[in-house]
């Protein structure tokens, strides 16, 4: 608990200082080495005699290999650093234990990323936040007006309420930075191989699948926390709606290509009372997303900082759920 709590107040504190090696940073390059060793590549010697090497089911058994050995070498890395610290000393394991789960939220890379979209369109600066956005969206943002600028950063708060901060503080909080980090991994993985393309449609599934997997708890005990957040925040900002988000939740939380990213983001537009989703150009593709929300009020930037707020508050709750299941089970023993 102790290396808990330091490692969500460093992240709240720090975030993520650029300059400096991140695990995460590791684990994606982990990635792009074995997908060059794991996925046939035309016109090499291996396929130039055959097509059977692009078969689907050899396919998905490459990248279920390449998933396999990501996730072993992260576990095995992660408990070998943790291992070594508290052998050295205790507070040495707790030391290195706090800075691994600081590396493991985002909460405050989410804020920080988001708000400069937001100050980027307040300033009428749009290339910055046509560039700024790039770097947390993967839709194309040179294709979005202000309002669609605005609405892909609230998505991404709202997503990412869940996968970059509930998710990963929930599986840290069960198993330490060797559960975080291998959460760390499966997410790092679905974000680099799992689409929807050529290339990955059978490459990517087992990554796919899998986040989809580790996220289906986590994302709806955040779309919970969001809600309950609502109801707190409702009593300091007349902007949030716990009842607008608990309505919404039930009524759109399954209306998202993926099975978990409506929980939060319905969440959200409710208490937000606000429209998210609709289409959206992937690489000049259109992709139709179905809408999430009333469209009860227009989307301004000061969105983007209550979907912030939703997010610190549900860390906040979590956190102190955390804590006291804890006093509980130490009693308890």
């Amino acid at each position: 608990m102790i290396a808990l709590v330091t490692g969500c107040m460093l992240d709240l504190c720090i975030g993520d200082p650029h300059g400096i090696p991140h695990p995460v940073v590791g684990i994606g390059r982990l990635i792009s080495a074995l997908e060059k060793k794991t996925y046939p590549e035309k016109g090499t010697e291996a396929d130039t005699v055959s097509e059977e090497a692009f078969a689907p089911a050899r396919m998905i058994r490459r990248g279920t290999m390449l998933w396999i050995t990501v996730l072993v070498a992260t576990t095995v890395v992660t408990a070998a650093v943790m291992g070594g610290a508290y052998l050295i000393h205790p507070y040495a394991g707790i030391a290195v234990e706090s800075v691994l789960t600081c590396y493991i939220l985002a909460a405050r890379s989410l804020y920080d990323e988001s708000m400069k979209v937001c100050r980027d369109i307040e300033r009428g600066d749009t290339d910055a936040a046509v560039h700024d956005l790039a770097m947390i969206v993967g839709r194309d943002t040179d294709r979005l007006d202000e309002s669609g600028m605005i609405r892909a950063a609230v998505e991404t708060v709202a997503e990412n309420t869940s996968d970059g901060v509930l998710a990963p503080l929930l599986y840290t909080a069960l198993g330490g930075p060797v559960l975080g980090l291998m959460y760390k991994a499966v997410n790092t993985m679905d974000s680099m191989l799992g689409y929807h393309n050529d290339r990955y449609e059978y490459f990517g599934r087992t990554a796919a699948r899998a986040d989809d997997a580790f996220n289906y708890v986590p994302s709806r005990i955040s779309a919970w926390l969001i809600i309950i957040s609502s109801g707190i925040l409702g009593f300091f900002l007349h902007e949030c709606s716990a009842s607008g988000a608990y309505r919404i939740w039930r009524r759109d939380r399954r209306k998202h290509l993926s099975p978990n990213s409506a929980q939060t983001e319905s969440a959200c537009a409710g208490s937000l009372m606000i429209r998210l989703g609709g289409t959206s150009f992937y690489h000049g593709v259109p992709v139709e997303k179905p809408v999430i929300g009333d469209d009860d009020r227009q989307i301004r930037t000061v969105h983007i900082r209550y979907a912030n707020r939703l997010m610190f508050a549900s860390e906040f709750i979590m956190l102190i759920m955390i804590g006291a299941l804890y006093l509980i089970i130490r009693k308890g023993l």
